[in-house]
């Protein structure tokens, strides 16, 4: 699938090309109009934060604010771990250590050696990255039985930036709607094309999208105080597990009057053979307390990320491509409801150290920023 970072100007004769901030699928522009006039005047809409496509059901979902929602959820959560990029390397010697955590120690530093190295992966500085997405969901369906993703495909496209140590951008455009999130380092949040900037409570995290592959040193770090669990087989490819447990002081500090996080893990998937990251996996179980009376409502969510496609970008392993599926189910003493939704992605474009990134292009909204000196 081809993907469009230009965009004709209709509104000037002779004028030149406007390059897009978010390139989007050739498919996604195509169906934003059955002439180039009528996509012209979707796409300014679309710049301008408003939705350049029809009051169809995306995703399945009941209105807009679900749909970008689903959204947040699935195109731009943050894992519930700080993640150090410079803390990769083993300590020498190994000291009180279970046999499960050296095993896992020893599963990580044949992963740095399977994406490039310790010395590829310590001369980056700045990331960037392009790529596409094909979104399918089903509806909220009651019951325990399995739910489906069915109906019409979303697609749409992303660009992410990142820049030591705890820096990052990303802007997520699907079916004429746009979700945006980042770190300054300070503070992690996200806002949408109809919502204003929410800030995610407790310290700044990483980009869940990071650990699709995408960035090596992430997965490095974040599993090097893992435990192996054992071993599975993926795709005829056997996996070591290894597997982490949200400390309860972090679910602690991520909850909130309303919201108390139960638990938080997190299981890696790494190929025997070949030493890359083969799946990532992660559920999450929040308790939706009730305004009035004693009765609660929990929603579990769980995510899979099959990651496959690897290639050498300046002599770094990057994943290509790979499938999410997310699974929401709510339950409590009324409630016990399912859906699912599936995420098929492409990086079209990896960069490293990029010139001129600078602090800036990370800053939080202007609304969010403004909440913050106040505070």
């Amino acid at each position: 699938m081809m993907i469009r970072k230009l965009c004709p100007n209709l509104d000037k004769q002779d004028g030149l090309e406007i390059v897009l901030e978010v390139p989007i699928p050739e498919e996604m522009y195509t169906k934003m109009g059955s002439n180039a006039a009528l996509r012209w005047q979707n796409m300014r809409a679309l710049m301008k934060a408003q939705s350049a496509f029809d009051k169809s059901t995306h995703l399945q979902a009941k209105s807009d604010n679900e749909f970008l929602a689903l959204l947040k959820i699935v195109g731009a959560t943050l894992i519930p771990f700080q993640v150090q990029l410079e803390k990769y390397t083993l300590p020498s010697p190994l000291n009180n250590c279970s046999i499960e955590a050296s095993t896992a120690k020893y599963i990580v530093q044949q992963h740095i050696a399977a994406t490039g190295g310790h010395l590829a992966l310590s001369s980056v500085r700045s990331m960037y990255a392009v790529g596409q997405v094909k979104m399918q969901g089903s509806e909220m369906q009651q019951g325990d039985d399995s739910v489906h993703a069915r109906g019409n495909c979303e697609v749409g496209g992303f660009v992410l930036w990142q820049k030591n140590p705890d820096l990052w951008y990303l802007e997520l455009v699907v079916s004429g709607f746009k979700v945006s999130a980042g770190s300054d380092g300070k503070v992690a949040w996200n806002q949408s094309s109809s919502q204003p900037g929410h800030a995610n409570r407790g310290p700044p995290r990483p980009l869940r999208r990071f650990f699709q592959g995408l960035d090596p040193r992430c997965t490095a770090s974040l599993f090097l105080d893992a435990v192996c669990i054992g071993e599975q087989a993926i795709n005829n490819e056997d996996c070591f597990i290894l597997k982490l447990e949200t400390a309860s002081n972090a679910l602690k500090a991520q909850s909130s009057a309303q919201t108390e996080i139960i638990h938080h893990t997190i299981w890696g998937y790494f190929s025997q053979r070949t030493g890359v990251l083969v799946k990532f996996e992660d559920k999450k179980l929040v308790r939706m307390k009730a305004a009035k009376g004693k009765d609660s409502t929990f929603w579990e969510t769980s995510m899979e990320s099959m990651v496959q496609d690897y290639k050498y970008i300046d002599g770094i392993n990057i994943a290509h491509s790979g499938k999410t599926i997310t699974t929401l189910y709510r339950y409590g003493k009324s409630h016990n409801h399912k859906r699912k939704i599936e995420e098929t992605w492409r990086i079209d474009e990896v960069d490293f150290n990029i010139c001129g990134l600078s602090n800036e292009t990370f800053l939080p909204p202007v609304d969010l920023k403004r909440e913050q000196e106040e505070q």
